[in-house]
């Protein structure tokens, strides 16, 4: 049984950092594309950034030089920098992966979803 598991959330004061990590487990084949999502109380989920397995990187408008999401393939977690916080940046924070589960190689990945963890941004 694959499955994600975040840590690193917690209370922060405005412009502070945090690191999120995010830890894939069970018998994985390989990980396609990963990445971070957010959800503000009474909003909708959204993107915060994703990594490709080629570590090509994607950020919402609103993270774009304050936060950083990178990857380590040989412990399969991703990670996600977050510098110069926000107010606004509280939410409850969701890994999200593409992940080929087993020991044999498919043409298609399986998407994952961590239970997410809290962070909030104290003004």
């Amino acid at each position: 049984q694959v499955q994600l598991m975040e840590s690193g959330g917690g209370l922060v004061q405005a412009g502070g950092s945090l690191r999120l990590s995010c830890a894939a487990s069970g018998v994985i084949f390989s990980i396609n594309a990963m990445g971070w999502y957010r959800q503000a109380p009474g909003k909708q989920r959204e993107l915060v950034a994703t990594i490709t397995s080629g570590g090509s990187t994607n950020y919402a408008d609103s993270v774009k030089g304050r936060f950083t999401i990178s990857r380590d393939d040989a412990k399969n977690t991703v990670y996600l920098q977050m510098n110069s916080l926000k107010p606004e940046d509280t939410a409850v924070y969701y890994c999200n992966a593409d992940i080929v589960p087993g020991i044999t190689s498919r043409n298609y990945g399986i998407d994952y979803w961590g239970k997410g963890t809290l962070v909030t941004v104290s003004s």
